[in-house]
């Protein structure tokens, strides 16, 4: 017959805390991999309209898909922005279709390296209960003040 000792329980426990801390923070790491998926963009098209002589505003409009079994919480907007003028945040604006009001507005500045990441809720779920705040297609605008080109110039 054994016998377990007071020690051999205090071992146990630590044992399981350790492994299901181990658990936990493989989970967490997996989960922090899995954030940067896309649900993704497809094709793109740019427009850039002239402010002043010194400004100009880029527009990008593309489509962002979310499948309807998507089980990532979160999705992101990245990009970079070429020659901005400083001061300026990205603007992005989410429609459902193009001819209705935007259903979510974002404003975000831009990082030394003038790059731009927006996170966003996709989904939440709370005591089982899945809520989606985003599933389907989306017509995503990106707006972003960059210095006008100089090269269309006239020379003297």
């Amino acid at each position: 017959m054994s016998m377990i000792s007071a020690s051999n329980i205090q071992e146990i426990g630590s044992t399981k805390s350790l492994m299901a801390l181990g658990v936990f923070g493989m989970l967490l790491s997996m989960s922090i991999f899995l954030t940067d998926m896309p649900a993704f963009a497809e094709t793109s098209q740019t427009t850039e309209i002239k402010l002043d002589d010194e400004r100009s505003l880029q527009k990008t409009i593309t489509v962002m898909s979310i499948p309807e079994n998507n089980a990532m919480p979160w999705g992101a907007i990245k990009g970079k922005v070429h020659d901005p003028v400083q001061g300026y945040p990205v603007i992005i604006q989410f429609f459902k279709s193009l001819e209705e009001d935007p259903i979510h507005v974002a404003q975000v500045k831009l990082k030394g390296d003038n790059s731009f990441e927006y996170r966003f809720r996709v989904l939440s779920v709370d005591d089982g209960n899945t809520t989606h705040f985003f599933e389907g297609d989306y017509h995503v605008k990106i707006f972003k003040v960059v210095n006008t080109p100089t090269d269309n110039l006239a020379t003297a």
